[in-house]
């Protein structure tokens, strides 16, 4: 008889709320219940308790780990000055987690989370869909085939809307970063400027920024990245320079050819055999990518496809049974924290800085105390 895995949901109404559904997911996983709801907002409270059909209800996650000792917790809130805390809490009880992307605000917080769950061998998994994406491994097995030719460089944007710029560079950004490391591309150094107003930023630039983020700059961000196979990746994102439909995602270009990935469950890909890199020119066309290949229609139907995080959370109940790391556990959460804080202390030496970085504060707060 299967183990039926014991579920702890924690949100925060008005910071960050429950994330994108990581609530409600578990309602679709037959080998989860959800035994407890916390909120510190009681209204949110209520409503939570409702939508999961669970009485069972807290104020203070802290209280709920001890008082329940749930086997897994859903770390919900979008806003990240609250994961380190949360995350810390529960892998110092021994409770797995799953949590809303971006994983936290700093390297040094993530050093810290990263031995906890070592020393009590719990296991994190972070909400980034397109990591578990079947059409995601396609697209991998693809480019190592040679579908594209040789690979010769990445472009990654952001959604460019009000958010342009550094919060776009973490709040979408960071799905942009896990596709370039699901797809199995590793970087090694990063060179980035990032502007404000027309003018590179400066101390008196930072704010603290939206949701949680803490010390933020720029309304345009423009980054690249050495990659151990030989060629660069970009990320770019300018504020309101977003369109309809949108740009958000990452590009490959090689010498036959170029795809593009979209974030998502059963992530939308696209592929181009047109060494020409323009099907105006060169008489290629797009062709649709599935999970079972290119221009094939796509087999995987199951409501799970549909979920943002059903695919997830069976992947981490996996990786709690059968003792191996998620596919987007704790190290893979801080390398993307890492290239993210990359580009903000690229900018800040003016110079490319090699991965891993030394520092392990946000890059942002030494700026700022330099004056």
């Amino acid at each position: 008889m299967e183990k039926k895995y014991r579920v702890g949901i924690i949100g925060a109404t008005g910071k960050g709320n429950y994330g994108h559904g990581l609530d409600t997911a578990w309602l679709d996983v037959p080998q989860t219940e959800i035994v407890a709801v916390v909120d510190e907002n009681e209204a949110g409270r209520t409503a939570a308790a409702e939508r999961l059909k669970c009485s069972n209800t807290f104020s203070d996650y802290r209280m709920m780990m001890d008082s329940v000792r749930p086997d897994i917790v859903a770390i919900c809130p979008r806003w990240i000055d609250q994961h380190a805390d949360m995350l810390m809490a529960a892998v110092e009880r021994g409770i797995h987690c799953y949590i809303e992307k971006p994983f936290c605000r700093t390297l040094a917080e993530a050093d810290q989370i990263i031995r906890a769950a070592e020393m009590s061998h719990v296991k994190i998994s972070i909400a980034h869909p397109t990591r578990f994406s079947p059409v995601t491994n396609r697209l991998k097995a693809l480019i190592q085939e040679g579908a594209i030719g040789q690979v010769l460089e990445l472009r990654g944007r952001g959604k460019e809307d009000v958010r342009g710029g550094g919060e776009d560079l973490w709040v979408l950004g960071s799905h942009v970063m896990d596709m370039m490391l699901a797809l199995g591309f590793e970087p090694e150094w990063c060179f980035a400027d990032v502007q404000n107003a027309g003018h590179r930023v400066a101390a008196s630039d930072v704010y603290n920024g939206n949701e949680g983020i803490g010390l933020l700059a720029g309304d345009a961000i423009r980054a690249v990245y050495g990659l151990r196979q030989g060629m660069t990746a970009s990320f770019q994102s300018y504020r309101n320079a977003g369109g309809r439909p949108s740009r958000f995602g990452l590009q490959i270009f090689g010498s036959k050819g170029v795809a593009e990935i979209l974030e998502g469950t059963l992530a939308e890909v696209w592929i181009l055999q047109d060494p020409s890199w323009n099907p105006g020119r060169g008489g290629g066309e797009w062709k649709r990518v599935s999970s079972a290949g290119i221009g094939e229609p796509e087999p995987l139907t199951d409501q799970k496809y549909q979920s943002r995080n059903v695919l997830a959370i069976e992947d981490l109940i996996d990786s709690i049974e059968n003792q191996h790391e998620p596919k987007c556990g704790m190290y893979e959460g801080r390398r993307i924290v890492e290239m993210i804080a990359a580009i903000f202390e690229a900018h800040r030496q003016g110079r490319p800085v090699p991965l891993p970085l030394e520092i392990r504060e946000n890059p942002l707060s030494l700026m700022v105390n330099a004056g």
